[in-house]
């Protein structure tokens, strides 16, 4: 078994494990840490608890010490100064004439590294922008191409839903998402309907995806569409599931179509459908 604190640098970025050592961290303090990119100021989202050592890449990385009221003053003076970095970059791709799109600009904690996150069609040769940065910032320049995904959840923005979009709010990770999800839960697959501002399928569809087509699904016994079942109220064809409330809309001989739950429909041996 290992102590771990689990730590997010960004609001809705991915958590890292690290060793607390002997500091008793509280969920939400700010703490810094030692990471590939070097120092770096986090917030504590998981507090210390223990768990097996499989779950985690040893050997874990401590954490250096809480941070203090000067850390977060330098953080807020590094963001301050990354919509400075933002300008005079979108200036240098100008000039270079090259085919990119400037999404973000990130400065490290301690600034020995300044990461320019950007969009582009294909290949981008960047190296005299590299140089022409380096040169003005005086510290290691990385520019890095991102997916459309990764690029909507660092600008944020509204969903159809008229809400956050899930990606810059909350979730830490993507996961795959496909049109096979759409399908099981018998949505429009107009694309305009089922992908997000990012033109690619909405995070969203894999929330529910289980109960339509997953082990949770089959375990329920849910009959398909157009099965053949037997309900409370007679023999009939499945028209409509609904897994989340569990119930089932039947369809009977004499065309009138009633709305059961789950427990009250058994399909037919043969189980053919019309």
């Amino acid at each position: 078994m290992q102590t771990i604190v689990g730590v997010r640098f960004k609001k809705a970025g991915k958590i890292y494990y690290f060793d607390p050592g002997e500091l008793a961290l509280q969920k939400g303090e700010p703490v810094i840490v030692e990471t590939a990119r070097g120092l770096e100021y986090g917030l504590v989202v998981i507090p210390a608890r223990q768990i097996e050592d499989t779950e985690v890449a040893s050997p874990l990385k401590p954490v250096l010490r809480k941070a203090t009221e000067k850390d977060t003053l330098k953080v807020a003076d590094n963001e301050a100064k990354e919509a400075e970095a933002l300008r005079i970059c979108a200036q240098k791709i100008a000039a270079h004439k090259l085919d990119m799109n400037l999404v973000s600009v990130e400065y490290t904690f301690d600034v020995s590294k300044i990461i320019f996150y950007f969009t582009a069609e294909g290949r981008v040769d960047f190296r005299e922008l590299v140089k022409d940065l380096a040169g003005i910032f005086r510290t290691r320049i990385e520019l890095r191409q991102i997916g459309v995904r990764d690029e909507a959840k660092m600008l944020g923005g509204i969903g159809g839903c008229g809400r956050g979009l899930c990606c810059a709010t909350f979730l830490g990770d993507f996961e795959p998402v496909s049109i096979r999800m759409a399908k099981e839960q018998n949505l429009s697959l107009n694309p305009a309907k089922i992908s997000g501002i990012c033109g690619r399928l909405m995070c969203c569809l894999k929330y529910e995806s289980n109960l339509y087509g997953g082990p949770a699904c089959r375990k329920q016994c849910v009959p398909k569409p157009g099965a053949k079942v037997i309900a409370s109220d007679g023999e009939g064809n499945v028209v409509a599931v609904d897994p989340a409330h569990k119930t089932v809309s039947v369809k009977h001989s004499d065309g009138t179509v009633s709305k059961l739950p789950l427990s009250e429909v058994a399909e037919a041996e043969d189980g053919n459908r019309s």
